[in-house]
């Protein structure tokens, strides 16, 4: 097969996972940086350009989009689709899993568990209590729309501490999601990794002592476990509403089962692999592999 990796750098770890895992199943591969694409809308001739060239007969494209290029990194996989090549994950389930409030509202209308958040435009000073009310009372959670990777999350701990950051972000018109606090988690967090509708992997992310993130970019570490069932249907149930084929599930341990906090597109390979010692990019590559012949692409309406 001859496989396109849409990413911005061949040196990021997860991409270069990705080439090693299809060189090693004999196929031929090509880092493509999408921000540098063109895309030729044309009747019964659509193309991607890259470095002056239109790109031609792939089987397969695997998108690594950024979350600060979803917008044009999408468009990109879109256009591929129009070329019916097959995606890795197609743009539509993309641009849904990178909107944090709409994916929260598809979670919750198939019925997955959620921890209780509420979302308000801009609330003025005298809406804050109620908001604050909603979700339980302090601690509490407060999260903008786009952070990423553990940034734009602050924790609460009591409730004139919540007004505060409530009206400093609604003062800099910033979409905000509130949330509640899940104390039982005790700043650990469970990210599985699903391919294809089955959990391939996963791990418990710890936070370092005195931070409520787990995140392993902020310092928390991961240790490889394995999911009960109950675990494992969320998390595959999420990536299924979502309509990923590949994803990363981060969801909380709670006194009421797990409760799915955010479902990843482009989910990073270097700390799940490091702590599972699993080859997830073989898995992806396998993924492709099976899937690229039925004639199917991902353009979910």
């Amino acid at each position: 097969m001859k496989i396109g990796i849409l990413s911005r750098s061949s040196l990021i770890y997860s991409t270069a996972r990705l080439v090693e895992a299809a060189h090693q199943h004999g196929h031929e591969v090509q880092v493509i940086d999408h921000t540098k694409c063109s895309i030729v809308v044309e009747q019964g001739n659509p193309a991607v350009v890259y470095n002056g060239h239109p790109l031609q007969h792939y089987d397969a494209i695997i998108p690594r989009i950024g979350a600060s290029v979803t917008f044009f990194g999408t468009a990109v996989v879109r256009q591929f689709e129009v070329q019916n090549v097959f995606c890795a994950n197609g743009s539509q389930s993309i641009v849904r899993s990178r909107d944090k409030l709409r994916a929260m509202q598809i979670l919750s209308r198939e019925g997955v568990g959620l921890p209780k958040t509420v979302f308000a435009k801009f609330p003025k000073n005298d809406d804050v209590d109620e908001l604050i009310r909603q979700v339980g009372g302090s601690p509490l959670i407060i999260k903008l729309l786009e952070g990423t990777q553990g940034l734009g999350v602050v924790l609460a701990e009591t409730d004139k501490a919540a007004k505060s950051v409530i009206e400093a972000f609604s003062g800099l018109k910033e979409n905000i999601l509130i949330q509640e606090f899940i104390r039982e988690a005790g700043g650990s967090d469970i990210r599985a990794f699903v391919i294809d509708g089955k959990v391939v992997g996963a791990m418990k992310r710890q936070g370092k002592e005195g931070e409520f993130r787990s995140n392993l970019h902020r310092g928390g570490r991961g240790t490889m476990i394995q999911l009960s069932p109950e675990e494992e249907e969320a998390a595959v149930n999420a990536a299924k509403a979502l309509s990923l084929s590949v994803a990363g599930v981060d969801m909380l341990p709670s006194a009421r089962g797990p409760l799915i906090l955010e479902v990843n597109s482009s989910p990073g390979l270097k700390g799940i692999e490091g702590a599972t010692g699993i080859d997830l990019a073989g898995h992806i590559i396998r993924f492709c592999e099976e899937h690229v012949n039925t004639g199917k692409y991902k353009d979910e309406k």
